[in-house]
C-alpha cells in the first residue's frame, strides 16, 4: 500500500508537466483466460489494461439439458406463477431463460447470486430483487430475506451444479427444487496452448469455476512450479485443491475484476523489487 501510495503521490506531482506513470504490475505475464465470449473479452481487456498478454482459451462449454421437456415444463410453472421466487445462478443461465423467451411474472421474485448474474439479468429485461452481498450459493443461503414467502422456488442450474443452493434452502425449510438448464461440457486445449502451459510461458491461470478447475487438472497437471492459479471465490478455491491444483490468490468476489485484482496484488506482493520497471510514462489525456 505504501509503494502505491508515493506512486499516486508522484502522479499528482507530475501532473502540470502532462505526464503520468502509469503501474502495469501484470507487464511480460500472458495469461490464460479459460472461457471466450463476453466474459472472455471483458477480463483479457482489464488484464491488457494492467500489462498482460491475455490468452483466450475456452476450457468448458455449454450444451443443451439433457431433459429439455423437463426445463420446458418448469418454465411453463414459472410463467404461470407457480413459483414465488426465482434464483439464477449464472449468466449461463439467463441465456437459457432468454433463448427461450421465459416471461417471469411480476408477482414472482428473482434473486440472482453475484453482481455478474445480476448484470445479465438486467441487459436480457428481468428486474433483479435480491442479490447477496455475498457472491456465492452459500452466502444467498445466509441471506435469504426472511420476509420472503415459503411458496415454492426455482433453481435452474447446470446439471452438475453442487447441491449447495437447494439443499441450504430446504434447510430453511424453503420448497426449493432444482431444474437443470444446461450442461457443462470440457473443451480440449489445442496442442499450442498445452505447451505453453507445459513450459511456463503461460504463467498464469485464471479459474473461474470447478469445472474449469477440473479441466486444467485433467489437461495440464502437472503445472510447472512457478506457475500462479488465481481462482474465484473460495468454493472455486476448494475445488481447485480437491483436484490437485496449488492455489495462489483467492478473489473474494465473484466479479471479472476481483479476478484481476487478485492477480494484480499477486505481482505486487511477489515482485522481488521490480515494480519500477513496470512503470511507463503516459501522455496525460
Amino acid at each position: 500500500m505504501g509503494v502505491m501510495t508515493s506512486l499516486h503521490s508522484a502522479a499528482v506531482e507530475r501532473t502540470p508537466t502532462g505526464v503520468l506513470p502509469v503501474i502495469k504490475p501484470l507487464l511480460g505475464w500472458r495469461v490464460l483466460v479459460p472461457r471466450g465470449g463476453k466474459w472472455g473479452d471483458g477480463i483479457a481487456a482489464s488484464l491488457r489494461a494492467l500489462g498482460a498478454s491475455p490468452v483466450i482459451a475456452p476450457l468448458i462449454n455449454f450444451a443443451p439439458t439433457e431433459n429439455p421437456e423437463q426445463l420446458a415444463a418448469e418454465f411453463e410453472a414459472l410463467q404461470s406463477g407457480t413459483y414465488d421466487w426465482l434464483v439464477v445462478t449464472s449468466a449461463t443461465t439467463v441465456d437459457v431463460l432468454a433463448g427461450q423467451s421465459v416471461r417471469v411474472p411480476p408477482t414472482t421474485r428473482i434473486a440472482a447470486v453475484g453482481e455478474t448474474t445480476a448484470h445479465a439479468l438486467h441487459l436480457a429485461g428481468y428486474s433483479v430483487d435480491f442479490v447477496p452481498s455475498d457472491h456465492s450459493a452459500r452466502g444467498l443461503v445466509r441471506e435469504w430475506p426472511e420476509t420472503a414467502s415459503q411458496g415454492p422456488v426455482l433453481v435452474p442450474q447446470s446439471e452438475i451444479a453442487e447441491p449447495t443452493l437447494v439443499s441450504g434452502l430446504r434447510e430453511l425449510g424453503v420448497d426449493a427444487r432444482f431444474v437443470s438448464a444446461y450442461r457443462t461440457v470440457g473443451v480440449a486445449a489445442s496442442a499450442e496452448i498445452a505447451a505453453n502451459i507445459a513450459d511456463g510461458s503461460i504463467g498464469a491461470l485464471i479459474v473461474s469455476s470447478g469445472s474449469v478447475a477440473r479441466q486444467i487438472a485433467e489437461q495440464f497437471a502437472p503445472l510447472p512450479d512457478s506457475t500462479v492459479v488465481v481462482c474465484i471465490g473460495p468454493r472455486t478455491a476448494f475445488d481447485a485443491r480437491a483436484v490437485g491444483l496449488t492455489v495462489h490468490r483467492i478473489a473474494e468476489e465473484r466479479s471479472t475484476q476481483a479476478l484481476v485484482r487478485a492477480l494484480a496484488e499477486y505481482a505486487i506482493d511477489n515482485d522481488g523489487g521490480t515494480l519500477a520497471s513496470r512503470i511507463t510514462l503516459e501522455k496525460k489525456a
